[in-house]
């Protein structure tokens, strides 16, 4: 089956254009840790400088970081979340776990978050509502782009 030309409008597929590309999620995952600065963020994630200097550009473009010179001389620039990148730190966490469960052993995880209650924090998604957990058996997709349903287009 050929690829449609237009596909499921889907704002996941929209989040996903704009955060990830490789190392996105990686320069998030830095500056929510505080590493804010160019070159921490070149030896923490191991990315090519052109291509760090790209998505740094892209992800201030879009309003999820914010960058402030902290150097004039030379000029240095720090980068900092937005609301829109502090939103995106639950997305981080819950990938982390889910690669933690599917891709390390128990005694292999390279890094653990403690909550401010004091324990170890696991990340579960909830309803906003009645505060259940989500699962997927639980969760109905009601289509809101004219012309689709749930299987694809109406008018094929």
């Amino acid at each position: 089956m050929a690829a449609s030309k237009d596909p499921r409008p889907c704002s996941m597929a929209d989040a996903l254009a704009l955060v990830g590309e490789k190392y996105s999620l990686l320069v998030l995952r830095e500056v929510c840790l505080g590493n804010t600065r160019f070159e921490q963020l070149v030896r923490n994630i191991g990315a090519p400088r052109d291509i760090l200097a790209t998505r740094l550009r892209r992800l201030v473009d879009a309003g999820i970081l914010t960058r402030r010179a902290y150097s004039e001389r030379p000029q240095r620039f720090e980068y900092r979340p937005t609301q829109a990148g502090l939103e995106l730190e639950p997305v981080l966490m819950t990938l982390m776990a889910w690669g933690d469960r599917h891709l390390r052993k128990d005694d292999d995880r390279p890094m653990v978050f403690e909550h401010v209650c004091g324990n170890e924090l696991v990340p579960v998604v909830t309803c906003a509502s009645c505060g259940d957990q989500v699962r997927h058996e639980d969760v109905r997709a009601h289509p809101q782009a004219p012309g689709w349903t749930v299987a694809g287009p109406s008018a094929a």
